[in-house]
């Protein structure tokens, strides 16, 4: 490490290679599981390579490496246990779930529900047909409405308004 802090390029590789063994064996020794034991060893050399600088070469670096890789280690199995903690295995559950979409009476009530809807907004007066026909319906915004009927925006306003209120009295009395 001294070297590779003197900026020999061909030891601070030699040195990471190296290190790979004792970084995977002390990830092994704390618990970390076999599937994250790469993570570990890759944050670890990482922190080797940004912490490089604080290695003092009076001391063993053999010290100095595994501190570090004993604390990402411990970061990795925080990870995974919050991980764990908060996903659900829940591969059965999906076989036992019922589908939550709309079933075969929800579409023959909601056919009949439009069925009447549509009738009803045939029995509307011209002027609120068109203001819904337009605007609710045609998803058109208001200005683009009143360009396409050649009335004011004032005027759709109240006719999708009457008709609303219309439509809700109507459909109300329908059950």
């Amino acid at each position: 490490m001294a070297a590779a802090q003197a900026g020999d390029r061909a030891s601070y590789a030699l040195l990471l290679r190296d290190c790979i063994l004792l970084v995977k064996t002390i990830a092994g020794r704390q618990g970390v599981p076999a599937d994250r034991i790469d993570d570990v060893v890759q944050e670890t050399l990482l922190t080797v390579h940004r912490a490089r600088h604080t290695y003092d070469p009076h001391r063993s670096f053999t010290a100095w490496l595994t501190t570090i890789a004993q604390r990402r280690s411990i970061d990795a199995l925080r990870s995974h246990w919050r991980r764990r903690k908060s996903e659900i295995d829940a591969s059965l559950a999906l076989e036992h779930h019922a589908d939550p979409g709309p079933g075969p009476s929800d579409r023959i009530e909601a056919r009949g529900r439009a069925a009447a809807l549509g009738r009803a907004i045939a029995t509307l007066p011209a002027g609120q047909r068109e203001a819904v026909e337009q605007l609710a319906l045609g998803e058109q915004t208001l200005a683009e409405a009143a360009a396409s009927t050649g009335r004011s925006v004032g005027a759709l306003k109240v006719n999708l308004h009457r008709a609303l209120k219309t439509l809700r009295a109507r459909l109300a009395g329908e059950g």
